[in-house]
């Protein structure tokens, strides 16, 4: 191998006149490596071969870098740039080549990394190979075109990243919570849920079981107001009295305030959260694919999946779209022997497997056949594996979801062999006879 090869020079000393001269025909790909502050981009041709490996500091250079692929295509060159998605590092170039109408096309890091022994005979990765790899990539036709979002997208996506945030900062408080109360109140979780907006305003107002007992007429008002109808006075008696003989440790001053505004912050979350599920429905209200898919899924989850995965029609088939949702399977083997079996590869949006998660476990509530089924599976495991159960349905509902938006009914008989199922007598006739 020469040495040198993968030397770079700076932006400014690019002579562009060069590398026309250099190259073979007029296809130019440049590999772009993105870094936070240093990026580096390879210019190869037809044949992969590299003519010139540059460097410069980002952004302040950035403008510079682009003039060049400007001048390159100025002397006839077909410009095409490949990059991979590091983040939002890249988004400013990016942006940047679109309004020069230099089109971008992304290169996947797995395949990145995947490549780098294969390339040299050398398993390290740097800069200046990374973007002379992802060129090469790119002319492999091993990439897809990188578009800019429409206002519209960028608009749902945000919306999206604003419920992952509450909903992330909701959750964590809400452990924080259960950790408090197991040591100083572990009773009033069998009473009252921990996501309850009545366990929350009262944990709020007094953050202890015997500061709710020294202002019980006042707690039992705040927690008819926040209950409702649907809190009944029984279950108010039971949690005063469930304050007043607790066996949970007694709270210094400080702690009890640490609740307080633990259980504050926690309740700012949830409303925070509720006003960003709207928002996300509301964006996509009028989405077909929303539409048809909240009869499975419920309403949210449909938001959230057209808001975090997309169109399911702009998939070509389900298996792209379960792809999409990080919920395709993986193998960890070595040899013959395999390390850790299949495990789904979590390589798309997270948000959209939570919503999958909670979708699943409504339906096996409300749906017979699904509960059937999910039952049996848990059964045939001895009992354990049950949240592997649950995402086996999520796979079968994400591809169902995939024919539903084209149109076809969501009928949950149609995920299952229905026949092998232990249904009653009833529920068998109403499900295979419908």
């Amino acid at each position: 191998m020469k040495k040198r090869i993968y030397r770079a020079i700076n932006v400014k000393e690019v002579d562009v006149e060069k590398i026309v001269l250099e190259m073979s025909g007029t296809r130019a790909v440049v590999g772009v490596d993105v870094a936070k502050e240093v990026m580096f981009a390879a210019i190869s041709d037809k044949r992969r071969k590299v003519h010139c490996t540059v460097k410069w500091h980002h952004p302040g250079q950035t403008g510079l870098f682009i003039e060049k692929l400007e001048e390159l295509r100025g002397y006839g060159a077909e410009v095409e740039v490949a990059m991979e998605p590091s983040g939002t590092y890249g988004d400013a170039l990016r942006v940047g080549l679109w309004d020069a109408c230099l089109p971008v096309w992304r290169v996947s890091p797995k395949r990145s990394h995947d490549a780098a022994e294969v390339h040299d005979g050398v398993p390290s990765l740097h800069d200046a190979k990374s973007s002379a790899i992802v060129a090469k990539l790119h002319l492999d036709e091993a990439s897809e075109p990188w578009p800019i979002k429409s206002e519209e997208e960028r608009t749902l996506v945000a919306a999206l990243q604003a419920l992952k945030v509450y909903q992330g900062q909701f959750q964590r408080n809400k452990n924080r919570i259960e950790n408090l109360l197991a040591r100083h109140w572990p009773g009033v979780t069998e009473l009252l849920e921990l996501d309850s907006a009545t366990l929350l305003e009262l944990l709020a107002a007094y953050g202890s079981p015997q500061a709710v007992v020294s202002n019980e007429r006042q707690a039992r008002k705040l927690m008819r107001r926040v209950g409702g109808r649907f809190l009944k006075g029984e279950k108010i008696e039971a949690v005063i009295d469930n304050a007043k003989h607790t066996i949970g440790m007694k709270l210094v001053e400080e702690e009890r305030r640490l609740v307080m505004e633990i259980a504050r912050e926690a309740r700012r979350n949830q409303k925070e959260s509720l006003k960003a599920r709207r928002n996300v429905e509301r964006l996509t209200e009028h989405h077909p694919s929303t539409e048809v898919m909240s009869e499975a899924i419920g309403k949210t989850t449909a938001a959230v999946m057209v808001a975090a995965v997309g169109d399911p029609l702009g998939y070509d088939n389900a298996t792209a779209y379960l792809k999409a949702t990080g919920l395709n399977l993986k193998e960890h083997s070595s040899g013959k022997n395999k390390k850790g079996g299949l495990h789904i590869s979590k390589r798309g949006p997270g948000v959209a497997r939570m919503f999958l998660y909670l979708a699943v476990l409504r339906l096996i509530r409300s749906n017979a056949v699904v509960r059937a089924w999910y039952a049996k599976k848990v059964a045939r495991q001895g009992g354990k594996m049950k949240s592997k159960a649950v995402v086996a349905i999520m796979r079968k509902l994400v591809k169902a979801l995939w024919y539903v938006a084209r149109g076809s009914r969501f009928d949950a008989t149609k995920l299952f062999d229905v026949r092998r199922l232990n249904l009653s007598e009833h529920v068998a006739v109403t499900v295979l006879g419908h």
